[in-house]
Protein backbone atom coordinates (compact mmCIF):
# COMPACT_ATOMS: atom_id res chain seq x y z
CA UNK A 1 0.00 0.00 0.00
CA UNK A 2 2.95 2.41 1.19
CA UNK A 3 4.51 1.95 -2.64
CA UNK A 4 1.46 2.32 -4.46
CA UNK A 5 0.21 5.84 -2.56
CA UNK A 6 2.89 8.10 -4.55
CA UNK A 7 1.74 6.43 -7.69
CA UNK A 8 -2.00 6.99 -7.06
CA UNK A 9 -1.60 10.80 -6.02
CA UNK A 10 0.76 11.08 -9.52
CA UNK A 11 -2.57 9.63 -11.30
CA UNK A 12 -4.78 12.15 -9.59
CA UNK A 13 -2.35 14.92 -10.41
CA UNK A 14 -1.78 13.67 -13.62
CA UNK A 15 -5.66 13.65 -14.75
CA UNK A 16 -5.95 17.33 -12.99
CA UNK A 17 -6.07 18.79 -16.86
CA UNK A 18 -8.89 16.76 -18.15
CA UNK A 19 -11.32 17.63 -15.33
CA UNK A 20 -10.26 21.39 -15.00
CA UNK A 21 -11.47 24.04 -17.31
CA UNK A 22 -10.19 26.84 -15.07
CA UNK A 23 -7.26 28.69 -16.67
CA UNK A 24 -6.92 30.56 -13.38
CA UNK A 25 -7.20 27.60 -11.23
CA UNK A 26 -4.55 25.94 -13.94
CA UNK A 27 -2.02 28.60 -13.89
CA UNK A 28 -2.04 28.63 -9.82
CA UNK A 29 -1.25 24.75 -9.99
CA UNK A 30 1.37 25.55 -12.71
CA UNK A 31 3.06 28.12 -10.43
CA UNK A 32 2.85 26.16 -7.73
CA UNK A 33 4.64 23.72 -9.13
CA UNK A 34 7.32 25.50 -10.38
CA UNK A 35 8.06 26.24 -6.72
CA UNK A 36 7.20 22.74 -4.85
CA UNK A 37 10.35 22.13 -7.55
CA UNK A 38 12.08 24.94 -6.43
CA UNK A 39 11.45 23.81 -2.23
CA UNK A 40 12.31 20.49 -2.93
CA UNK A 41 15.89 21.56 -3.89
CA UNK A 42 16.12 23.79 -1.11
CA UNK A 43 15.07 20.85 1.34
CA UNK A 44 17.89 18.85 0.06
CA UNK A 45 20.45 21.33 1.84
CA UNK A 46 17.71 22.72 4.38
CA UNK A 47 16.09 19.20 5.42
CA UNK A 48 19.19 16.55 4.80
CA UNK A 49 21.83 18.72 5.67
CA UNK A 50 20.96 21.27 7.56
CA UNK A 51 21.95 24.08 5.89
CA UNK A 52 19.46 27.33 6.01
CA UNK A 53 20.10 29.43 2.82
CA UNK A 54 18.15 32.06 2.74
CA UNK A 55 19.85 33.12 -1.00
CA UNK A 56 18.38 30.43 -2.53
CA UNK A 57 16.23 32.15 -5.07
CA UNK A 58 19.50 34.08 -6.52
CA UNK A 59 19.97 29.90 -7.82
CA UNK A 60 16.21 30.34 -9.37
CA UNK A 61 16.94 33.45 -11.15
CA UNK A 62 20.12 32.75 -12.59
CA UNK A 63 18.24 29.58 -14.13
CA UNK A 64 15.73 31.71 -15.14
CA UNK A 65 17.70 34.57 -17.13
CA UNK A 66 20.33 32.17 -18.54
CA UNK A 67 17.78 29.95 -20.00
CA UNK A 68 15.71 33.47 -21.56
CA UNK A 69 19.05 34.83 -22.53
CA UNK A 70 20.31 31.30 -24.13
CA UNK A 71 17.03 31.26 -26.10
CA UNK A 72 16.53 34.77 -27.22
CA UNK A 73 19.96 35.92 -27.81
CA UNK A 74 21.81 39.05 -27.00
CA UNK A 75 25.10 41.51 -28.13
CA UNK A 76 26.85 42.67 -24.74
CA UNK A 77 30.14 44.54 -24.97
CA UNK A 78 32.60 43.30 -21.99
CA UNK A 79 35.87 45.09 -20.51
CA UNK A 80 38.29 46.26 -23.14
CA UNK A 81 35.97 46.61 -26.14
CA UNK A 82 35.80 43.36 -26.28
CA UNK A 83 32.01 42.39 -27.61
CA UNK A 84 30.07 38.89 -27.45
CA UNK A 85 27.20 37.87 -29.79
CA UNK A 86 25.05 34.81 -29.10
CA UNK A 87 22.88 34.07 -31.71
CA UNK A 88 19.43 31.87 -30.16
CA UNK A 89 19.82 28.86 -29.56
CA UNK A 90 17.25 25.60 -29.22
CA UNK A 91 14.95 26.48 -26.27
CA UNK A 92 16.20 23.44 -24.95
CA UNK A 93 19.24 24.22 -24.99
CA UNK A 94 18.69 27.43 -22.79
CA UNK A 95 17.07 24.85 -20.03
CA UNK A 96 19.87 22.87 -19.87
CA UNK A 97 22.57 25.50 -20.18
CA UNK A 98 20.22 27.37 -16.99
CA UNK A 99 19.98 24.07 -14.86
CA UNK A 100 23.94 24.06 -15.36
CA UNK A 101 25.47 27.29 -14.89
CA UNK A 102 23.33 27.27 -11.88
CA UNK A 103 24.81 23.98 -10.70
CA UNK A 104 27.86 25.76 -11.15
CA UNK A 105 27.03 28.92 -9.19
CA UNK A 106 25.79 26.19 -6.19
CA UNK A 107 29.31 24.94 -6.28
CA UNK A 108 31.15 28.59 -6.30
CA UNK A 109 29.45 29.50 -3.90
CA UNK A 110 29.21 26.29 -1.67
CA UNK A 111 33.12 25.92 -2.19
CA UNK A 112 33.55 29.11 -0.99
CA UNK A 113 30.98 29.44 2.09
CA UNK A 114 30.84 25.89 3.52
CA UNK A 115 34.01 26.98 5.24
CA UNK A 116 31.62 28.97 7.59
CA UNK A 117 28.48 27.21 9.28
CA UNK A 118 25.37 28.53 11.32
CA UNK A 119 24.68 32.69 10.71
CA UNK A 120 28.02 33.15 8.61
CA UNK A 121 26.78 30.88 6.00
CA UNK A 122 22.91 32.15 6.28
CA UNK A 123 24.71 36.10 5.92
CA UNK A 124 27.06 34.61 2.73
CA UNK A 125 23.99 32.91 0.91
CA UNK A 126 22.00 36.52 1.48
CA UNK A 127 24.57 38.29 0.15
CA UNK A 128 25.02 36.42 -2.91
CA UNK A 129 21.33 36.71 -3.98
CA UNK A 130 21.55 40.25 -3.62
CA UNK A 131 24.64 40.68 -5.74
CA UNK A 132 22.94 38.63 -8.78
CA UNK A 133 19.89 40.74 -7.92
CA UNK A 134 21.56 43.93 -9.10
CA UNK A 135 23.46 42.55 -11.35
CA UNK A 136 20.24 41.53 -12.72
CA UNK A 137 19.01 45.32 -12.40
CA UNK A 138 21.47 47.04 -13.13
CA UNK A 139 23.72 45.42 -16.18
CA UNK A 140 20.59 46.74 -18.84
CA UNK A 141 22.83 45.97 -21.73
CA UNK A 142 22.35 42.33 -20.90
CA UNK A 143 19.51 41.81 -18.88
CA UNK A 144 17.29 45.03 -19.97
CA UNK A 145 17.59 46.06 -16.45
CA UNK A 146 13.97 47.05 -14.80
CA UNK A 147 12.43 46.56 -18.49
CA UNK A 148 12.94 43.56 -18.07
CA UNK A 149 13.44 40.51 -20.88
CA UNK A 150 10.58 40.21 -22.60
CA UNK A 151 9.09 37.78 -25.94
CA UNK A 152 11.06 34.48 -24.14
CA UNK A 153 9.89 31.52 -26.27
CA UNK A 154 7.95 28.77 -24.40
CA UNK A 155 10.14 25.19 -24.31
CA UNK A 156 10.38 23.54 -27.52
CA UNK A 157 10.05 19.50 -27.83
CA UNK A 158 11.18 18.01 -30.99
CA UNK A 159 10.47 14.75 -31.82
CA UNK A 160 12.51 12.89 -34.82
CA UNK A 161 10.13 12.20 -38.07
CA UNK A 162 7.08 14.25 -35.85
CA UNK A 163 8.07 17.74 -35.94
CA UNK A 164 8.10 19.89 -32.77
CA UNK A 165 5.78 20.75 -30.17
CA UNK A 166 5.47 23.92 -28.27
CA UNK A 167 4.31 23.91 -24.67
CA UNK A 168 2.93 27.24 -25.07
CA UNK A 169 -0.84 25.80 -23.53
CA UNK A 170 -1.63 25.94 -19.92
CA UNK A 171 -2.33 22.21 -20.09
CA UNK A 172 0.94 21.43 -21.79
CA UNK A 173 3.06 23.16 -19.34
CA UNK A 174 0.97 21.56 -16.48
CA UNK A 175 2.63 18.55 -17.60
CA UNK A 176 5.94 19.52 -18.32
CA UNK A 177 6.12 21.04 -15.10
CA UNK A 178 4.59 17.44 -12.84
CA UNK A 179 7.13 15.79 -15.03
CA UNK A 180 10.17 18.10 -14.17
CA UNK A 181 8.97 17.74 -10.61
CA UNK A 182 8.80 13.92 -10.72
CA UNK A 183 12.21 13.73 -12.02
CA UNK A 184 13.13 16.05 -9.27
CA UNK A 185 11.62 13.83 -6.47
CA UNK A 186 13.27 10.63 -7.97
CA UNK A 187 16.60 11.96 -8.20
CA UNK A 188 16.02 13.26 -4.32
CA UNK A 189 14.58 10.21 -3.47
CA UNK A 190 17.62 7.98 -4.80
CA UNK A 191 19.79 10.31 -3.69
CA UNK A 192 18.85 10.68 0.25
CA UNK A 193 18.61 6.84 0.13
CA UNK A 194 22.13 6.11 -1.00
CA UNK A 195 25.64 6.13 1.03
CA UNK A 196 25.47 9.83 -0.10
CA UNK A 197 22.40 10.76 1.64
CA UNK A 198 23.56 8.69 4.80
CA UNK A 199 26.75 10.74 4.69
CA UNK A 200 24.42 14.29 4.27
CA UNK A 201 22.03 13.05 7.33
CA UNK A 202 25.11 11.86 9.35
CA UNK A 203 26.82 15.67 9.06
CA UNK A 204 23.16 17.16 9.73
CA UNK A 205 22.63 14.87 12.86
CA UNK A 206 26.45 14.95 14.74
CA UNK A 207 29.01 16.69 12.14
CA UNK A 208 32.39 16.31 14.91
CA UNK A 209 31.00 12.56 15.14
CA UNK A 210 30.80 12.76 11.20
CA UNK A 211 33.91 14.22 10.79
CA UNK A 212 35.78 11.98 13.54
CA UNK A 213 35.13 8.66 11.46
CA UNK A 214 36.42 10.19 8.11
CA UNK A 215 33.17 11.51 6.40
CA UNK A 216 34.66 14.57 4.06
CA UNK A 217 32.37 17.80 5.35
CA UNK A 218 32.69 20.04 2.47
CA UNK A 219 32.51 17.36 -0.31
CA UNK A 220 29.04 16.19 0.55
CA UNK A 221 27.60 19.73 1.81
CA UNK A 222 29.30 20.54 -2.05
CA UNK A 223 28.06 18.28 -3.96
CA UNK A 224 24.33 19.10 -1.71
CA UNK A 225 24.76 22.39 -2.90
CA UNK A 226 25.68 21.71 -6.69
CA UNK A 227 22.44 19.70 -6.96
CA UNK A 228 20.21 21.64 -4.86
CA UNK A 229 21.30 24.69 -6.89
CA UNK A 230 20.51 22.89 -10.18
CA UNK A 231 17.43 21.61 -9.54
CA UNK A 232 16.03 25.79 -8.40
CA UNK A 233 17.89 26.78 -11.82
CA UNK A 234 15.57 24.19 -13.58
CA UNK A 235 12.84 25.77 -11.38
CA UNK A 236 13.61 29.12 -12.53
CA UNK A 237 14.01 28.27 -16.12
CA UNK A 238 10.31 26.61 -16.05
CA UNK A 239 9.20 29.85 -14.52
CA UNK A 240 10.60 32.35 -17.11
CA UNK A 241 9.25 30.11 -20.83
CA UNK A 242 5.83 29.82 -18.80
CA UNK A 243 5.46 33.60 -17.92
CA UNK A 244 7.62 34.60 -21.59
CA UNK A 245 8.87 37.62 -19.18
CA UNK A 246 11.37 37.95 -16.53
CA UNK A 247 12.90 40.97 -14.55
CA UNK A 248 15.22 41.37 -11.49
CA UNK A 249 11.78 41.24 -9.27
CA UNK A 250 12.61 37.21 -10.12
CA UNK A 251 15.49 37.46 -6.72
CA UNK A 252 12.86 39.18 -4.48
CA UNK A 253 13.57 37.54 -0.80
CA UNK A 254 10.09 36.75 -0.95
CA UNK A 255 10.74 33.58 -2.71
CA UNK A 256 13.25 31.99 -0.80
CA UNK A 257 10.91 32.81 2.46
CA UNK A 258 8.02 31.20 0.28
CA UNK A 259 10.13 28.27 -0.21
CA UNK A 260 11.51 28.04 3.28
CA UNK A 261 7.63 27.80 4.52
CA UNK A 262 7.08 24.99 1.96
CA UNK A 263 9.87 23.04 3.56
CA UNK A 264 9.53 23.61 7.76
CA UNK A 265 5.68 23.80 7.24
CA UNK A 266 5.35 20.15 5.18
CA UNK A 267 8.22 18.68 6.88
CA UNK A 268 12.06 19.09 6.29
CA UNK A 269 14.20 16.23 5.81
CA UNK A 270 10.80 14.46 4.32
CA UNK A 271 10.71 13.78 0.47
CA UNK A 272 6.95 14.48 0.40
CA UNK A 273 7.16 17.89 2.80
CA UNK A 274 7.90 20.67 0.13
CA UNK A 275 5.14 18.88 -1.92
CA UNK A 276 2.37 18.97 1.07
CA UNK A 277 3.74 22.57 2.30
CA UNK A 278 3.51 23.62 -1.15
CA UNK A 279 0.22 22.91 -2.42
CA UNK A 280 -0.94 24.09 1.21
CA UNK A 281 0.50 27.61 0.70
CA UNK A 282 0.30 27.67 -3.08
CA UNK A 283 -3.45 27.62 -3.00
CA UNK A 284 -4.03 29.55 0.24
CA UNK A 285 -3.59 33.09 -1.61
CA UNK A 286 -5.83 31.58 -4.46
CA UNK A 287 -8.77 30.22 -2.13
CA UNK A 288 -8.54 33.28 0.28
CA UNK A 289 -8.74 35.75 -2.67
CA UNK A 290 -12.35 35.19 -3.27
CA UNK A 291 -13.52 36.47 -0.41
CA UNK A 292 -10.67 38.48 1.42
CA UNK A 293 -9.14 41.59 0.70
CA UNK A 294 -5.46 41.92 0.19
CA UNK A 295 -4.28 42.56 3.91
CA UNK A 296 -6.66 40.09 4.79
CA UNK A 297 -5.23 37.03 2.79
CA UNK A 298 -1.75 37.87 4.51
CA UNK A 299 -2.62 38.10 7.72
CA UNK A 300 -4.80 34.09 6.84
CA UNK A 301 -1.29 33.56 5.11
CA UNK A 302 0.59 34.09 8.35
CA UNK A 303 -1.74 32.70 10.82
CA UNK A 304 -2.90 29.44 8.99
CA UNK A 305 1.31 28.77 9.19
CA UNK A 306 1.73 29.85 12.85
CA UNK A 307 -0.82 27.41 13.40
CA UNK A 308 0.90 24.93 11.88
CA UNK A 309 3.83 25.46 13.46
CA UNK A 310 2.52 25.89 16.87
CA UNK A 311 0.58 22.73 16.74
CA UNK A 312 3.08 20.50 14.30
CA UNK A 313 6.30 22.04 15.20
CA UNK A 314 8.27 18.77 12.83
CA UNK A 315 6.02 19.73 10.16
CA UNK A 316 2.75 17.82 8.22
CA UNK A 317 3.91 15.43 6.89
CA UNK A 318 5.94 13.71 9.85
CA UNK A 319 3.14 14.58 12.10
CA UNK A 320 1.24 12.18 9.74
CA UNK A 321 3.64 9.58 9.42
CA UNK A 322 4.03 9.55 13.32
CA UNK A 323 0.25 9.36 13.37
CA UNK A 324 0.36 5.99 11.34
CA UNK A 325 3.73 4.60 12.54
CA UNK A 326 5.44 5.01 9.23
CA UNK A 327 9.48 6.05 9.19
CA UNK A 328 10.55 8.95 6.65
CA UNK A 329 13.59 9.16 4.92
CA UNK A 330 15.64 10.93 6.81
CA UNK A 331 15.15 8.12 9.59
CA UNK A 332 15.39 5.26 7.40
CA UNK A 333 19.26 6.99 6.68
CA UNK A 334 19.86 7.58 10.05
CA UNK A 335 18.83 3.89 11.03
CA UNK A 336 21.03 3.09 8.10
CA UNK A 337 23.91 5.00 9.29
CA UNK A 338 25.83 3.45 12.50
CA UNK A 339 29.60 4.60 12.82
CA UNK A 340 30.76 1.21 11.16
CA UNK A 341 28.88 2.34 8.04
CA UNK A 342 29.36 6.10 8.13
CA UNK A 343 33.41 4.56 7.80
CA UNK A 344 32.47 2.37 5.13
CA UNK A 345 31.33 5.10 3.20
CA UNK A 346 33.97 7.29 3.81
CA UNK A 347 36.69 4.73 2.78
Amino acid sequence: MKRLFPWAVLLVFASVPLWLNDPYLLNAFITTGVFIVAAMSLNLLLGYTGQLSLGHVAFFGIGAYTSALVSLGFDVELLFGIRVVHEPWPVWSGFIIGTLVAGLFGYLVGKLSFRVRDAYFVIVSISFAEVTRLVALNWVELTQGPLALTSIPPLTLGLPGIGYFDFYSKQSNYYLVLGVLVISYVIISRLVKSRIGRAMVALKENESLAVSVGIDVTRYLVLAAVISAGMAGAAGSLYAHYLKIIDPDVFLFLYTITMVIMVVTGGKGTLAGPIVGGLIFGFIPVIARSFAAPEVQWILYGAFMILILFVLPQGIVPAIEKWFGVSNEADEARQNTPSSAKTQDAS
